[in-house]
């Protein structure tokens, strides 16, 4: 697979971001962040899983260091390393033992994206996997206290993934391909 310059991993990313996440409100709590330009998009050049590995230390010391009026949450994007979803997954564990490492459980989640994202118990055109679907392997740096704020701010916060399901059943998968993400 050819890789994508960073430039368009970037754009790619943000016409993801704006026209999915925010423009179809899959979160609610995404374009606060992003019109205050406080998500920092890295695209990673990681060779391998353990380079990755290693660029996630530096993303993690990076947000835990940087006040979140500067930098409130990170997208840790790579374009090829993972283009099977199963791999991606499994690596997501050694990832969830990085924020342990760090002593970071309590202060820093991670949620992920993938184009091939897909929920354990459903098929892979369910439009419910769409909700973490992206352009590219994405591993999302976030800050505990963030998303408590941002949960605590919502009547119902459980209502958000089943207004979801319910938005992009009715988008369908050719509502989905005329964003053009």
């Amino acid at each position: 697979m050819a890789r994508p310059s960073d430039d368009e991993v970037l754009a790619r990313t943000r016409a993801w971001l704006e026209k999915a996440v925010i423009g179809l409100n899959l979160c609610p709590f995404a374009k606060a962040v992003y019109t205050r330009d406080r998500v920092r998009l890295v695209v990673s050049q990681a060779r391998h899983a353990d380079d990755l590995l290693e660029e996630l230390d530096r993303e993690l010391d990076f947000l835990v260091a940087t006040p979140a009026e500067q930098v409130d949450t990170t997208l840790l994007i790579h374009p090829t390393l993972f283009p099977d979803f199963l791999d991606f997954n499994d690596f997501l564990e050694i990832a969830e033992g990085v924020l342990d490492e760090h002593g970071l459980e309590g202060v820093v989640q991670l949620a992920t994206f993938h184009p091939q994202f897909q929920f354990d118990g459903t098929t892979p055109e369910d439009m419910g996997n769409y909700t973490n679907r992206a352009p590219y392997a994405v591993m999302h740096l976030l800050r505990e206290d963030s998303v408590e704020k941002a949960v605590d701010s919502l009547a119902d916060p459980d209502a958000v993934y089943q207004e979801n399901i319910r938005t992009l059943d009715k988008l369908g998968l050719e509502g989905w391909k005329k964003l053009g993400i």
